[in-house]
């Protein structure tokens, strides 16, 4: 899929599907799985009609926006393939946006490159007890976000082998978590991603504790073992991943980044680990402190929020309250760290590290501006102009240092999607 490069809207994804189903009638169908808490459509296209199912799920976070393309390509792919999908007795299945309300928050900016500070102005990262895939690790039960409960259904429904959700990252490289091993996975993996020049992420701040089946391949750990940092309390196990093994399945996540580092594909060990992460944990307080402090200046100048700003509020109260304990975490590697740290770790615990602020400063300044707050003669709007202004200069040269230090370039859209979506081709044959 080479088309422009830009991402595709909510609704773009929705009507291209539909155009698809139309175009070819005999092998696609398309329907509503469920709604969003706004009352938006889950809509789920459907492609073949073999006895084994591959359930594709986009969209999962809001921020992380080359699934929904991906889903067209695999959608394209299969139809162009059919003779091979019946053969193999396959049907592909794409929840074309589990969280359409969030993913429609980060359409206010620009579709394709853009600068990193404009990326972070626009971004909306919920808090993780309103991400859909992760809610199931902290709801109670009857409390379930009805994204949740449609993706559980459909789950249980279809009974997939696997199920592959699409997922990103804004600095670094391409790698991929399994909850249950895919022998073979890394070699074709790391294959195409040197054919598109994407580096392969040989060191994650989100899979440090998960063992490695080769480059840029992680396996979620066996029970009872630590799977994330102390200080995130959600859970693989009690989340939507999980789900097919109640059928025999598995998940598959697949991240691939925006703006590239080869940075995190070093295996060379880290001449100071202890250091390195000791002076990451430094920075956390710091910028944890000026994030709170900032937090707190703005609250009274915001009005009652609720839908999409009570949203941004509380992601923006998530991340602020994340930074004492992650610290605490970062600390922790220098003294018992799971696997010897590479330069790949500690560039992921780096790039880690400078995101978290980075989207507080971005939904902060996103509430600012709903408040209105344009008045400097008004001592109210004074205070808050001079915090946006501070909000402002931290967030550009914030995100102008994540880029720089880690010599990002920017992935064209459809070299994401791509390399994405053969991957996920990757796993679903060495599952046949």
């Amino acid at each position: 899929m080479r088309g422009p490069d830009a991402y595709p809207t909510v609704s773009g994804v929705a009507a291209a599907a539909r155009l698809l189903t139309r175009r070819h009638p005999d092998l696609c169908r398309m329907r509503p799985a469920g709604e969003s808490r706004a009352g938006r459509p889950l809509w789920l296209l459907s492609v073949g009609h073999g006895g084994r199912h591959v359930l594709v799920v986009a969209g999962p976070h809001p921020d992380e926006q080359a699934g929904g393309a991906t889903a067209l390509w695999l959608a394209e792919h299969a139809v162009r393939n059919r003779r091979q999908l019946a053969e193999d007795d396959l049907t592909w299945h794409f929840l074309l946006c589990l969280d359409p309300d969030g993913m429609v928050l980060n359409e206010t900016g620009p579709a394709g490159p853009r600068p990193p500070a404009v990326h972070y102005r626009h971004v909306f990262r919920p808090a993780a007890a309103e991400q859909p895939e992760w809610a199931g690790s902290f709801r109670a039960p009857g409390d379930e976000l009805p994204e949740t409960l449609a993706l559980l259904a459909v789950i249980d429904e279809l009974r997939p082998v696997l199920q592959c959700s699409l997922h990103g990252t804004d600095v670094g490289g391409a790698w991929i978590q399994l909850t249950a091993d895919i022998p073979g996975l890394s070699e074709p993996f790391g294959k195409y991603a040197a054919e598109l020049d994407i580096p392969v992420q040989t060191g994650t701040y989100d899979a440090i504790y998960w063992p490695c089946a080769g480059p840029g391949v992680f396996v979620m750990p066996p029970p009872g073992a630590q799977e994330r940092f102390s200080s995130e309390p959600e859970n693989a196990k009690g989340s939507t991943w999980s789900r097919p093994h109640r059928h025999g399945g598995a998940t598959a996540l697949f991240e691939v980044p925006m703006w590239a580092s080869r940075r995190v594909a070093d295996p060379a060990p880290h001449p100071d680990p202890g250091y390195a992460v000791t002076l990451l944990a430094s920075r956390l307080r710091k910028d944890g402190s000026a994030a709170a402090e900032a937090l707190e200046r703005a609250l009274p100048l915001l009005p009652v929020l609720d839908g999409p700003q009570g949203a941004l509020l509380r992601g923006v109260e998530q991340a602020v309250g994340a930074f004492p304990g992650l610290a605490d975490d970062y600390e922790g590697l220098a003294g018992r760290s799971p696997v010897p740290l590479t330069m790949a770790h500690i560039a992921a615990l780096d790039i880690a590290a400078r995101r978290i602020p980075l989207r507080a400063c971005g939904m902060l300044l996103r509430l600012l501006d709903r408040a209105g707050l344009d008045d400097a003669d008004d001592a109210r709007d004074g205070e808050g102009a001079r915090l946006r202004t501070g909000l402002e200069r931290r967030l550009d040269a914030g995100a102008r240092d994540l880029v720089g230090v880690m010599d990002g370039k920017w992935v064209p859209v459809g070299d994401q999607v791509e390399l994405q979506a053969r991957a996920v081709l990757a796993a679903v044959d060495l599952l046949s």
